[in-house]
């Protein structure tokens, strides 16, 4: 058709008149057309020729129409990563996906334990005022830490496309996916993960042998006459946690751990009667502790709050996991009630029994009454079904270490049992040698803890977005970097100061 209307217009007569001599700038401002013969005035807003000359500036044509394709390729390039996009909680098959109100439950149960029992003696060591800042300190720290695992490991699932973590999972990702200098630590840091989550699991394993030992001791030498020291309970509760730990399958454990959730909350209820029997008085009581004691406290209180080891499984196991670390989510609705508890039971149990207080409140109820004595055996009965659950973590972490090379081993199953049962005798060598509730629980809160409660976390988080906040600017880089740093530094003080004054005193009662 071109062709065609070519020829047609040669064919009518020229009407052009003679050539004259023009200069390239007069036929530019004639005909408005640049040195590059592009027009270059525009219309007005009605439509008219600005100036009188009717001819369009199609350098600023041009660049609104690369500006219209560049918006049109970046919406492009948007809507293909939303359709890209990986989201972990939709590609999750859960068999039987928890509630809301179930793992509420379920990390209110994980987070109540042995160490509630101890906060009293944490108070006498901190005094009331220390005491009762540092707790609300150390839950707000932990709860702060916990968000920032949950958020970085949300984060390693879409990067990687897999539907959740494990812990020592989510540290390995991390540093795989952090600066070249940290993948090859990769796998030794999922390792020392381990490593850390199996010491803690066997030291409270160590402190439920000398919780329960302790209390039947007590029963026992108010009923039984003399004065029968506390490892020969220990040697008489052995064969009893062998068997217990033998238990393989966790549905068998499920009626069990039912009983123990009842037990305790009757006895609870029991101390609480014991602690308002008679007003609380501050006379005697020391508001702050002394340099040497208030080390004895952080430890005490890591070991009580921290349930580092349950959120992530309790996470992946949910019905709608963005209900868990939301404002109004799980973690802070259970973090919250929990750290108000432990405060109301340290500051009450130790205005209640001041300096006397012991390793455990129940060692301080009174030994004459059948009531305190009902106390102590219903607990004892809970943390040995409790022991089971804990050794069971232990045992799981180790034996996916070695299950490959069991496979086709004959004597799997013998193996199995030997192994269940070394870690029993593991944790009651371990408990013969510190039978000291008050220690050891400052130990194993201290060295296990402070390093995968409070210092991992930051480190995973730092490694996981640090990229995203170079892109930021250097001032929220600063302060990201700073905020973690910051963290990691509390970490290490409270594990340097936390085990060196636990290991001294542990050295002192034993000499």
């Amino acid at each position: 058709m071109t062709d065609s209307m070519t020829r047609n217009f040669n064919n009518y007569p020229s009407t052009a008149k003679p050539e004259q001599h023009v200069s390239k700038q007069q036929m530019a401002a004639a005909d408005c057309y640049d040195n590059q013969g592009m027009l270059r005035s525009e219309l007005d807003i009605n439509g008219k020729p600005v100036n009188g000359n009717a001819c369009i500036n199609m350098d600023s044509l041009n660049n609104k129409c690369v500006g219209i394709n560049m918006k049109g390729d970046t919406a492009a390039l948007q809507l293909n990563e939303k359709q890209n996009f990986y989201n972990p909680y939709q590609h999750r098959d859960v068999k039987h996906p928890t509630t809301y109100f179930d793992t509420l439950i379920h990390l209110l149960k994980a987070s109540l334990g042995t160490g509630i029992l101890a906060m009293p003696s944490a108070f006498k060591n901190a005094g009331y005022v220390v005491g009762t800042l540092g707790t609300i300190i150390i839950g707000i720290l932990c709860t702060f830490t916990i968000h920032l695992l949950i958020t970085a490991s949300h984060e390693l699932c879409i990067k990687r496309k897999v539907p959740s973590l494990t812990y020592p999972g989510t540290v390995a990702a991390a540093f795989e996916e952090g600066p070249k200098f940290t993948r090859v630590l990769a796998p030794y840091a999922r390792m020392m993960t381990n490593m850390f989550l199996v010491l803690y699991q066997i030291g409270s394993s160590c402190i439920y042998v000398v919780f329960i030992a302790s209390n039947l001791k007590v029963v026992g030498d108010a009923y039984l006459g003399g004065n029968t020291d506390v490892r020969m309970y220990m040697v008489y509760i052995l064969i009893p946690l062998i068997l217990i730990s033998w238990i393989r399958n966790l549905k068998l454990l499920a009626p069990f751990s039912s009983i123990a959730t009842c037990l305790t909350i009757v006895s609870f209820t029991l101390i609480f009667y014991y602690i308002f029997r008679e007003a609380p008085s501050f006379v005697d009581r020391e508001p702050v502790g002394t340099v040497k004691s208030i080390p004895l406290f952080f430890g005490t209180v890591l070991f009580a709050m921290e349930a580092i080891g349950m959120v992530l499984p309790l996470e992946n196991e949910m019905k709608n996991p963005k209900k868990f670390g939301s404002v109004f989510g799980v973690l802070n609705a259970s973090m919250l009630p929990i750290s108000v508890l432990y405060t109301v039971v340290g500051l009450l149990g130790y205005l209640k029994y001041g300096d006397k207080t012991t390793g455990s409140i129940t060692l301080d109820m009174p030994q004459t009454e059948v009531l305190s004595q009902v106390v102590k055996l219903l607990l004892s009965v809970s943390i040995y079904i409790t022991y089971a659950l804990s050794n069971y973590v232990a045992f799981d972490i180790i034996w996916k270490g070695i299950e490959q090379k069991m496979e086709k081993n004959e004597h799997r199953i013998c193996w199995e049992y030997a192994l269940r049962t070394s870690i029993v005798i593991v944790t009651f060598f371990f408990a013969i040698a510190i039978p000291n509730l008050e220690h050891l629980i400052s130990l194993i809160g201290a060295f296990c803890l402070s390093s995968v409660g409070i210092a991992l976390p930051a480190i995973v988080s730092f490694l996981t977005f640090s990229d995203v906040y170079k892109n930021e600017g250097n001032i929220r880089f600063g302060l990201f970097c700073l905020r973690n740093l910051l963290i990691i530094l509390i970490a290490i003080f409270a594990f340097v100061i936390g085990v060196s004054t636990s290991v001294s005193d542990i050295i002192h009662h034993m000499t």
